[in-house]
């Protein structure tokens, strides 16, 4: 079934409570399904959706990358998206200007949409590029029972200083606009999307793309052209409220805070040596191994050489904490988008061949 063939889905949540309090009232997933459930139920591909992603900008994906003739992909859009519950399409908006949902919530959704409608416990393969594969993240440290395998592109499990910093600077172009009223848009921030295109622009494609024009080489005579014709109308289409609420989910990803996990109940050198009383000081990524190693699922980490978000050392240091875990680098100069290459078969052909080698018992 090619992609274009999918029809979407809703899975109906009803008054949805919220990890950090409240709730999403009559809240829903929007997702569609690739290929066929194996009799045993065995095959099944969870694939949550990445920042701004609607399912017909990923679902290229189902061929090239994950076989609709082996897998049963259900790629599911994560909350605020647009297409699931989000600002724009029900009464939950934001409150006081910010978003309640986080990374915990879409887990605990996905996790009911597999129980109820497929009656799967245990999906074979969450594959996700970057926030989709914060979420793969949070399904193996929440649900290390549950989790077989995870393949998480261009992603991390915790948002680092650096990638901090580029989120508050999207949220601060768009919360500028003197549309904004402190919780919410009296009208189109226009001015705000500009600068926000821009700043996506100038890091999601890397150094080495523009040094080589490859902006040119699209069909763009120059870099205003290309932020104003391709990045511009990439987030014109969204609900602004909309494309908050998804950086709102992104600062706070953190597998150790969602786990419930803090660096002074995490264990130190002592308890390697025995003593289960003791615990790190002085560590500020303990908690974030410890959450990690609570992770039983088998794993690949895949980043991209000049990834300004998730750069190859950020990648490294959390896949070192996994048991097991393989990590590897896509050798491109699409920067973040080397990890969901639709116009690339090099990127593409290791991508395939990963989630093969992950998935050979």
């Amino acid at each position: 079934m090619p992609p274009s063939s999918a029809p979407p889905r809703r899975f109906a949540l009803g008054d949805f409570p919220l990890a950090a309090g409240g709730m999403l009232p009559a809240g829903w997933l929007d997702y569609r399904v690739y290929g066929t459930l194996a009799a045993d139920r065995s095959n099944l591909v969870l694939y949550p959706s990445s920042y701004g992603a609607w399912p017909e900008d990923i679902d290229w994906v189902v061929g090239p990358i994950l076989d609709p003739e082996r897998w049963c992909v259900v790629l599911v859009s994560q909350f605020g998206n647009g297409r699931s519950t989000s600002p724009s399409n029900s009464g939950a908006g934001l409150m006081a200007g910010r978003w309640p949902v986080d990374h915990r919530d879409n887990v605990a959704a996905q996790r009911r949409l597999l129980e109820e409608v497929f009656q799967v416990f245990a999906p074979a393969l969450i594959y996700g590029w970057s926030m989709g594969a914060q979420q793969a993240y949070h399904w193996a440290v929440l649900e290390p029972e549950r989790t077989r395998r995870i393949c998480c592109v261009c992603g991390t499990a915790r948002t680092t200083a650096h990638n901090r910093v580029f989120l508050l600077s999207l949220r601060q172009a768009l919360t500028a606009d003197p549309h904004w009223d402190g919780r919410c848009f009296r009208g189109v921030p226009e001015q705000g999307l500009r600068t926000f295109a821009l700043i996506y622009a100038s890091w999601a494609a890397s150094q080495p793309f523009y040094r080589r024009g490859a902006h040119r080489q699209l069909g763009y005579a120059s870099v205003e052209a290309y932020v104003e014709q391709a990045w511009l109308p990439a987030y014109r289409r969204h609900d602004p409220h909309d494309l908050l609420a998804m950086l709102d989910v992104w600062l706070a990803n953190d597998v150790a805070a969602a786990a419930g996990i803090s660096a002074a109940d995490a264990p130190g050198d002592g308890a390697a040596d025995g003593d289960p009383e003791a615990t790190s000081q002085g560590d500020p990524d303990a908690d974030l191994a410890a959450a990690l190693g609570r992770i039983r699922a088998r794993t690949a980490v895949i980043a991209g050489r000049h990834d300004l978000y998730f750069t190859p050392d950020d990648c490294q240091a959390e896949a070192a904490l996994i048991r097991g875990a393989h990590f590897e680098v896509l050798e491109s100069d699409l920067g973040h988008r080397a990890g969901n290459p639709r116009d690339a078969p090099a990127e593409q052909r290791q991508l395939r061949a990963a989630v093969d080698r992950l998935c050979t018992d």
